[in-house]
């Protein structure tokens, strides 16, 4: 194989019959690096994938959003990454979640009209799995 002049550096080479090669090998690994970025920057942050209606505090703040949402709805049902769990699975999900994330937290999103018992069994479960940065969603009062 013989390399063209200034093209060599490009990728580009010439065979013995005359057609041209393009070499893939560079771009294929700039994409692979770029992927690899992008994965390592973003942050993951797990959704309820429900909808309620938050209570509102005076004392509310906003905080970055680093943990496990964990949604009630008015029903008492709860969501975690958009599928609908039973109380008892509520434990071993968060468990999976800090061992995945050591420093993460347990974010309750509960519907102003859930019953406070339901409120109170899923804060249970949570502390029971070891998470200690527990916080309720809360909107902010004007």
């Amino acid at each position: 194989m013989r390399r063209l002049g200034g093209t060599a550096a490009a990728g580009i080479q010439e065979e013995d019959g005359g057609d041209v090669e393009i070499n893939m090998m560079p771009l294929i690994d700039m994409i692979f690096i770029l992927l690899i970025f992008f994965l390592v920057t973003a942050s993951f942050v797990r959704e309820s994938g429900v909808e309620v209606n938050r209570p509102e505090a005076a004392t509310a703040e906003k905080k970055e959003a680093v943990g496990m949402v964990v949604g009630i709805t008015r029903e008492s049902h709860v969501f975690i990454d958009g599928r609908q769990v039973d109380l008892r699975r509520v434990r071993g999900l968060v468990e999976i979640f800090l061992v995945e994330n050591a420093k993460g937290g347990v974010i309750i999103d509960a519907d102003e009209s859930c019953p406070t018992g339901r409120l109170v069994a899923v804060l249970d479960q949570c502390r029971l799995a070891g998470a200690e940065n527990i916080a309720i969603a809360a909107g902010r009062k004007e």
